[in-house]
This record gives C-alpha cells, structure tokens and sequence, in this order.
C-alpha cells in the first residue's frame, strides 16, 4: 500500500503556506513534506500536523541564503560553522513537529574538486552523527542538473558510493524517481539495487515534474514495485500541478481510501 506525503512549498499553493495542511488533509493524504518550514515556528508547524492529524515525512535543513542563490551549504568548505549552527535550528523544528528524517542539501561547487569532496564527506558525517544522537534519519538527495545547474551531488552512484563508505545506521538515501529518470534512467534496477540503504522517494513526472502518470515513467508500476520492495516509508509528491492542486489529484484517487485506512490504524 503506497502512502503519499503531499509537498507543502509545490502543492495547494493556492492557500497560505499555513492553510495547506487542512487542503492535504481534506484530500486525503495522511503525511506532508516540505522544503523549509523556517519562516514559521515551530510550534505553528506542530499545531497544524496535531490538529489535522498529520504525520511530517521531511523536510531539509537550512541551505544557506537561498533567496541569494544558495542551494546547500555540504560541499562549501568555508561554511561549516554555519552549517552546523543550521542543523541545530533544524533539530529544533524535529523536536517540535516530530519528524523522523531531514535532508541536508549539498550546495553547489564541482564534484570533482577535491576541497568540495573533502568538505561534504565530513559534513554528511558530523550532521548524521549529530542527528543519531536524537534518534533521527539523515537523507541525501542526488539532484539534476537540470533543475539544480551545479549541484554538487548529481549522481545516485556517488551518493550510494559515500552511505557505504560512512556505514552510518542513519545515514540514508533520498531516493526521487524523477532526479533518476533524468540522471540516469532504469529507474526500476536502481530501486531494486539501493532499496537497503533508501530512506526517502519523492516522485514527479518525467519530464515536466507534472502530476504523476502524466509524463515518460509509468508512476504507478513504481509505486507498485516499491510495495513489492517492501518500501514502508512515504513517497513525497515533490512535482508542479498544471493547474490547481485539487484539478490535478486523479492519479491520487485510487490510493487515497487506502491513506484513510492507514490513519485509521
């Protein structure tokens, strides 16, 4: 049974960021994801999950300046202070809202500079390390250079490469079924070779990150084969409606009594 997370920052962006988390309820997801939850507080973010029962699959830490451009701070060997000082805001809005998992974004510099690799291999580690001692998952998400020009992890090798190499229990991949269609393809055989180490999928069509079913990848043999990996976390709907979110939801439909059950139980 596939369970949907509905992205907050693209989804029912009709309403105030705040008024979303009753439009994903009221369609009938039981979880929600975000990218930054940072220009509310804490408590705000948790009393909107409380009241309409919602769980937070995710959401990232804090990536620097990002209205400047910034898109993840991992990489930059100049900003580890900042960084950690993020991961600590960060926990913060974990302890409050209850989620399990955070994505810390790489930022954007060349993979092959050796200064950059240095620098993300000891952020990934002190910030999982860090997260572990409050019980919480670390992901990191290869990202396309497409949408992201520059971002330093833009390989699904490479990422599952480092989560080996560190053998940290926390240490997880974000696992986004569009970044791979377009990074990669055979989306399927990497599913099947990384699921161990998966942590988080994300989902959009390929290759306008439009409602699933709408694009290249069939959506829902995916969200099948991931049942049949014995998947057990959320899919983030991570994609851009073409028109309003709730217009957009017919892939949603048969799936969503299944959302109902879960939140039941």
């Amino acid at each position: 049974m596939p369970l949907f997370a509905a992205n907050l920052t693209l989804l029912f962006t009709e309403v105030a960021f705040l008024d979303r988390f009753a439009a994903a309820a009221e369609a009938g997801f039981t979880a929600v994801e975000f990218l930054f939850p940072y220009a509310h507080s804490p408590e705000a973010i948790a009393e909107r999950l409380a009241r309409h029962g919602l769980t937070l699959a995710l959401f990232n830490l804090p990536p620097g300046d990002w209205a400047a451009g910034e898109r993840g701070l991992a990489a930059l060997p100049d900003r580890f202070a900042d960084l950690q000082a993020g991961v600590e805001t960060g926990l913060a809005y974990a302890a409050a809202t209850g989620a399990a998992r955070l994505h810390l974004m790489a930022g954007l510099a060349d993979p092959r500079d050796p200064e950059a690799r240095a620098a993300y291999r000891r952020a990934v580690a002190w910030t999982a390390e860090r997260l572990a001692r409050e019980g919480l998952d670390l992901v990191i998400e290869p990202i396309n250079g497409r949408n992201m020009p520059g971002y330093f992890l833009d390989d699904f090798e490479a990422a599952a490469d480092l989560i080996r190499d560190l053998a940290l229990p926390n240490l997880k991949l974000q696992f986004d079924l569009y970044h791979c269609q377009i990074l990669h393809g055979d989306v399927t055989t990497r599913l099947r070779a990384l699921m161990p180490m998966i942590g988080h999928v994300q989902t959009a069509s390929v290759p306008d990150r439009h409602e699933p079913g709408t694009g290249e990848m069939s959506d829902a043999f995916l969200f099948s084969e991931l049942d049949r990996l014995a998947y057990a976390g959320f899919i983030g709907c991570e994609y851009n409606p073409v028109a309003d979110t709730a217009s957009g939801l017919g892939w949603f439909a048969p799936y969503r009594a299944d959302q109902i059950a879960y939140r039941k139980i």
